[in-house]
């Protein structure tokens, strides 16, 4: 980049950070969204729920087919997510 051009877009500068830090926190956010661990946890506190009476069983077999298909897809569904 030259000096004239870096002077001309210095003030994009905020902006492209912004954009920058906005998608590192899109990454982090998909990553834990598909994170097997984490969907693993999740599915053992649904089963927890559900023998404690917390859930219905109709509730907590939503939300263990959405954990399962969740699980299933993965991060490379979500729209490009580089891991």
């Amino acid at each position: 980049m030259g000096l004239i051009t870096g002077l001309l877009t210095l003030p994009l500068a905020p902006v492209r950070g912004v954009a920058w830090i906005a998608e590192q926190l899109r990454q982090e956010a998909l990553r834990e969204l598909y994170d097997p661990t984490v969907i693993h946890q999740r599915l053992e506190e649904v089963a927890e729920a559900r023998e404690s009476g917390e859930l219905s069983d109709e509730e907590a077999t939503e939300l263990e087919s959405e954990l399962v298909d969740r699980l299933m897809q993965g991060p490379q569904s979500a729209g490009g997510l580089e891991v």
